[in-house]
C-alpha cells in the first residue's frame, strides 16, 4: 500500500503533490526548498534555506519510517554558482559519514526568493544492511 506524507506546505495542496510517497521500503521525497513551514517563512541566505530543507525533508524521512541515514540518492538544484559552497557545507554535514548518490544541477526555481531546492530517495533500513 501506497502511503502520502504532508508537510503542509499550502503548495502541496496547491500543486497536488505530496512532500514524499512510501511504497514498500522504498521513500521518494520531493523536491524541498528552504520554507519554515510552521511560519511559511523563506530565510534569505542559501546556508538557512539547507538547513531548513533537510530539516523537512528529515522529519517526512521519520514519519516514513527512515531517516536520512537510509538516504541512497540526493538531488540539488540551485539557482546560480554563488549558492553552491553554502548548500555544500550544510549537505556535508549531513550526508558526511552517509554519502549518498548525488548530482547538482544549475536551474530556475519557482518562486524569485528560492535559492535551492533538495529531492531524497531513500530505503526504510539501508543504513542497516
Amino acid at each position: 500500500m501506497v502511503q502520502h506524507i504532508s508537510s503542509g506546505s499550502p503548495f502541496e495542496a496547491s500543486i497536488g503533490y505530496s512532500r514524499a510517497v512510501v511504497d514498500g521500503d522504498m521513500v521518494y521525497v520531493s523536491g524541498t526548498t528552504g520554507y519554515d513551514y510552521a511560519i511559511m517563512v523563506m530565510p534569505e541566505d542559501a546556508t538557512a534555506q539547507a538547513r531548513n530543507a533537510f530539516a523537512t525533508i528529515e522529519k517526512a524521512l521519520a514519519e516514513a519510517g527512515a531517516s536520512l541515514a537510509d538516504v541512497l540518492r540526493v538531488r540539488y538544484y540551485i539557482i546560480h554558482m554563488d549558492h553552491y559552497e553554502a548548500l555544500c557545507a550544510v549537505a556535508g554535514e549531513v550526508f558526511a559519514d552517509i554519502r549518498p548518490a548525488a548530482t547538482m544541477v544549475v536551474c530556475g526555481l519557482t518562486t524569485p526568493e528560492m535559492k535551492l531546492e533538495i529531492e531524497v530517495t531513500a530505503r526504510i533500513g539501508a543504513r542497516s544492511s
